[in-house]
Order: structure tokens, then C-alpha cells, then sequence
């Protein structure tokens, strides 16, 4: 039997757990099932509570505190453990249908997926090595705030690219928080990073007049300013330019609209309508008199 599932994943601050909130409402609304899995170790509110925390298995307050690691080693410790207690997942998931959409919240530490490879081990284990057999897509959470500063969208934009060629998976990039954006970036302006290319660095306001020799490389705007900097963004952009993998869906988490728009695109890459049992009319007015029951 297949099983369906979305990785949210993206830097600290991006949304993801906001997003996940926004997705369960909105599946539930829809009269979806779901299943909802934390894999931060850290995260202590929720506005769901999880159907499956990794907390219940290992905390990063108990292992910075026993092991006397910060917070990114305590992070690494704990999907390391997660990787040998495999099970914990396992016999949570077997049971689910193919009607469920099995959400995974991830931490905001970009390392565990595009430097260390123990994101990729999960991956594997859940859709092609373990009995689990997992249709997953990974969506990618990128602050749209990050178009401000184009120098910072590139190097966004690479960790997206950087992740999506490590998971081996299908892939969405999403601007999450285009509310913070209305108003501030012109419409026109704003699409051109959808599909992102090297021309944003042409006209760049965000960077300031090139520095001469003279200036104090200690300094922060003589440093941004810097000839060798302006090479070292354009070079990202022309990396990312190159493999022309990335482009971006746009995301408001109070626009229902917005939420369903990138569910669908999910639902697409996993193909999870295809694997869904037809329904009877019998079904369908079922359903109905269960509704009028419950108004």
C-alpha cells in the first residue's frame, strides 16, 4: 500500500510550522486525513498537537544537559539516535492508509539536509529502503523578506538547490510570509525572483557604490560593498542560473487560496489523486446526509 507525505523544511524562521498549522487546517476543512510528525526536537508550542514527536523519543534540552553539547551538535546527536531507532517511525506510519497526507516538520538547522547526511538517511529509509514505501515531496520554505536583500536570496535560493539535489526527491520552493511583501515590492519586481536568474545582481539596489581600495576592509559596508563580494554573489547566481532547478511558489498562510494553491502542487508531485479509490454516488450521499445531520 502507498503512503503519502511533504517534508516541510527551510531555515530557522521561514514558517514551516506555521505552514504545517495552515495545512492541517486546511486538509481538515477539506475533510482530508493527516498525519502530523515533528522532527524538531526543540519545539515545545503547537497549535496542532503532533500525532508523532520526536520528543517522546529524545529531547535537545536532554542532550545538551547529559552530553553537554550546544544546540547544533545536541541537533545532529538527536537524528542520529533518530537513525538508529528507525522503528519509532515505522510502526507509527505502517498502519496509515493511502489516504492520509503524512506531514514531517523539520528544524530550521539547513545543515541536516545539505551538509550532513542524515536527512537523506531518513529519506531513503522512508521511501525506498524501509517497507514503509513513502510518495514523499520536500518543500522548501524561503522567507520572502529574503528579496530585499538579493545577496541574501542567493544564497537562500542555493540551500534550496543545495537540498533538492541532496534528497533525491520532488521538490517545491515556496516565498512564505508574501503579506510582509504587499505593498513594499512591486508586482513586476517580485516575479522576476520567482524564476531567479542572474540579472536580479544587474540592477541591485540593495548593494551600495562599489568601494575603492582605500577603504577599510573591517568595515561592514566597504566589506558588502567590496569588488571581490559582488563576484562571490554573482558567482552563486550564476551557479544557480546554471542548473536552472529552482523556481518558487508564492505563499500567504491567511489566504486559504494560497495554502490550497501549494497543496495541489504537492498533491501533483506525490500524485496522490491518482492513487485514491473512486468514490460511489452512494459515497457521496452518504456523506451528504452526515453533514445535514451534523448542521
Amino acid at each position: 500500500m502507498s503512503k503519502f507525505g511533504a517534508l516541510i523544511m527551510g531555515p530557522a524562521g521561514a514558517g514551516k510550522t506555521t505552514f504545517c498549522n495552515a495545512l492541517i487546517q486546511h486538509l481538515r476543512l477539506n475533510k482530508r486525513s493527516c498525519f502530523y510528525i515533528n522532527l524538531d526536537p526543540a519545539a515545545e508550542e503547537f497549535s496542532y498537537e503532533p500525532d508523532l514527536d520526536i520528543k517522546d523519543l529524545i529531547s535537545l534540552e536532554d542532550v545538551m544537559e547529559e552530553m553537554g553539547l550546544g544546540p547544533n551538535g545536541g541537533l545532529i546527536y538527536c537524528f542520529e539516535f533518530l537513525l538508529q531507532h528507525l522503528d519509532f517511525l515505522t510502526s507509527a506510519l505502517e498502519p496509515l492508509s493511502e489516504e492520509y497526507l503524512i506531514i514531517v516538520d523539520l528544524p530550521g538547522q539547513i545543515e541536516l539536509y545539505t551538509h550532513i547526511p542524515v536527512v537523506p538517511t531518513l529519506v531513503k529509509h522512508l521511501t525506498r529502503f524501509g517497507s514503509l514505501n513513502v510518495s514523499l515531496c520536500a518543500a522548501y520554505l524561503l522567507e520572502s523578506t529574503f528579496v530585499v536583500d538579493r545577496a541574501k536570496f542567493f544564497a537562500g535560493t542555493l540551500s534550496a538547490m543545495s537540498a533538492m539535489i541532496m534528497l533525491e526527491i520532488p521538490h517545491v520552493n515556496i516565498l512564505s510570509k508574501m503579506d510582509l511583501v504587499k505593498g513594499s515590492v512591486p508586482k513586476r519586481t517580485l516575479k522576476r525572483f520567482l524564476d531567479p536568474d542572474t540579472s536580479l545582481l544587474d540592477d541591485d539596489g540593495s548593494v551600495g557604490p562599489l568601494r575603492g581600495a582605500g577603504a577599510d576592509p573591517a568595515d561592514k559596508d566597504s566589506l558588502m560593498g567590496g569588488a571581490s563580494f559582488r563576484r562571490l554573489n554573482k558567482a552563486v547566481a550564476q551557479l544557480v542560473d546554471d542548473f536552472s532547478m529552482v523556481s518558487f511558489l508564492q505563499l500567504d498562510v491567511q489566504d486559504e487560496d494560497s495554502v490550497g494553491g501549494i497543496l495541489s502542487y504537492i498533491d501533483d508531485a506525490i500524485q496522490y489523486h491518482e492513487a485514491q479509490e473512486p468514490r460511489e454516488p452512494n459515497d457521496e450521499v452518504a456523506d451528504y446526509g452526515d453533514d445535514d445531520m451534523m448542521g
